[in-house]
């Protein structure tokens, strides 16, 4: 499967419908984007099983500021609707084999109580103790 282009009309539709979707943020001016290009390629077509999405930042600097990416290329991984992985810089073939490896063996329900876990403490932690 080949890549497909993320923009903030089919982000929402392209996360629901997809339990795991890699994102590379790019630009066309950015060498290391173009080098990192090819790989990313090659990684969809050997998964054809995931959702391997780009996003332009220059044509989507909202979806851009939403994943706060503050460099290029930035690979994330959304899985069951919750991000697990976000990181600038590009990657070597078998970095990104073995990182695609670790997603995919997550345990998404520990991942998701951690996630709950850390938004109630962010809001003020359990309920009850609030002043």
């Amino acid at each position: 499967m080949s890549t497909i282009e993320l923009t903030k009309e089919n982000f929402e539709e392209t996360i629901s419908e997809n339990d795991f979707v890699l994102i590379d943020f790019w630009a066309s001016w950015c060498g290391p984007c173009r080098s990192f290009a090819p790989v990313y390629e090659a990684a969809a077509e050997r998964h054809s099983d995931l959702t391997f999405a780009k996003v332009d930042t220059e044509a989507q600097q909202e979806l851009a500021a939403a994943f706060e990416v503050q460099s290029i290329p930035t690979l994330a991984i959304i899985r069951d609707r919750t991000l697990v992985f976000s990181q600038p810089g590009a990657l070597p073939e078998a970095t990104l084999e073995d990182l695609i490896g670790q997603a995919r063996q997550l345990d998404m329900a520990e991942v998701q109580r951690a996630a709950e876990a850390q938004a109630a403490q962010a809001d003020g932690g359990p309920e009850g103790t609030g002043a």
